[in-house]
């Protein structure tokens, strides 16, 4: 199982702040070739990533590296620097096809025959942020076996319907349609969908939560960030409440001891508990219970020495 409720993007370039990231309880980080990288320190940060993975998984969190588009011809060279042991996965901007999915499938595959990887070692999140591939949502999810989840991207969404992230309603309505497109492709996909980023101020933790909980109603299961800040808020949002676990388990222990004598069916509490109410009471348990074991290791706000960068690499 990947849980991924919090998924925090870091500048591929700042060795400050990866070190950082070997400090924080986000479930992922993603490691930023793109947007947060200048052309001339591409090269450079490709070194600094690749090089820091493994120290930064030694704590069990999730990796992945958003590399540059595919239009703009420099995926390649992301992909033979930073797709080496420790890596989990690539995210792929602007996805708009299951051509562009096809492709990066193809540079991984190569990429793990050359390093003597098991096949399917690294995976991939899709990032659908343009109308095209909104559109094209469930041909993107379901365009390899290596797709993980699902990720939405507003902001340049937005660009692209000629709208202005600083003009968003409170509401959101104006990425209601897109939002729920890509989610509902991603679960007809099987596969679990990440709510774009907050676009507002890091300070506006009203707005944060808001936002945060729209995607929950909607369906999605985690977040990407653009700060630590942010991770606490995710985490507990795409969570279920203490409450909502006592009321599974309960509901567990219910229906299968009317099992054990028999019964398909019960009334629990003034409600009709089947099966299918089973089944999801039981798989909100498990989740809770995975999130519990893993919290357990993830390592909390403990400085890490560059030093340990250093000695992790060959």
């Amino acid at each position: 199982m990947m849980v991924l409720r919090s998924l925090l993007f870091v500048p591929g370039n700042s060795m400050r702040m990866i070190t950082k990231a070997a400090t924080l309880v986000a479930d992922g980080i993603i490691f930023d070739l793109e947007d947060a990288v200048p052309l001339a320190d591409k090269e450079t940060a490709r070194i600094m990533v690749r090089d820091s993975l493994k120290a930064v998984k030694s704590d069990g969190i999730y990796l992945f590296v958003r590399v540059n588009a595919l239009i703009t011809g420099l995926t390649g060279e992301d992909i033979q620097r930073v797709a080496v042991d420790g890596l989990d996965g690539i995210l792929l901007p602007k996805a708009e096809a299951r051509s562009d999915v096809a492709e990066l499938d193809g540079m991984l595959e190569k990429a793990e025959k050359a390093q003597g990887l098991q096949p399917g070692t690294f995976q991939i999140i899709p990032l659908v942020e343009t109308a095209k591939g909104v559109m094209n949502a469930f041909e993107i999810a379901t365009a390899s076996q290596r797709i993980a989840v699902v990720s939405f991207g507003a902001g340049d969404f937005l660009r692209d319907m000629e709208r202005s992230a600083s003009s968003i309603t409170p509401e959101q309505t104006e990425l209601l349609f897109a939002r729920s497109q890509v989610v509902t492709a991603s679960r007809a996909a099987g596969l679990p969908a990440l709510d774009t980023v907050f676009l507002g101020l890091l300070t506006d933790r009203e707005g944060f939560e808001r936002e945060a909980l729209i995607a929950l109603q909607l369906g999605f299961k985690g977040k990407m960030l653009i700060h630590p800040t942010q991770i606490e808020m995710a985490n507990r949002i795409f969570s279920p409440s203490a409450e909502e676990a006592a009321e599974a388990r309960k509901v567990v222990a219910a229906f299968e001891e009317a099992q054990s004598r028999g019964l398909g069916a019960i009334s629990f509490e003034g409600k009709m508990i089947d099966i299918m109410s089973y089944r999801q009471a039981r798989d909100l348990v498990n989740f809770v219970d995975f999130i519990a074991e893993r919290e357990k290791t993830a390592q909390r706000n403990i400085p890490v020495s560059i030093f340990r960068f250093f000695s992790s690499n060959p």
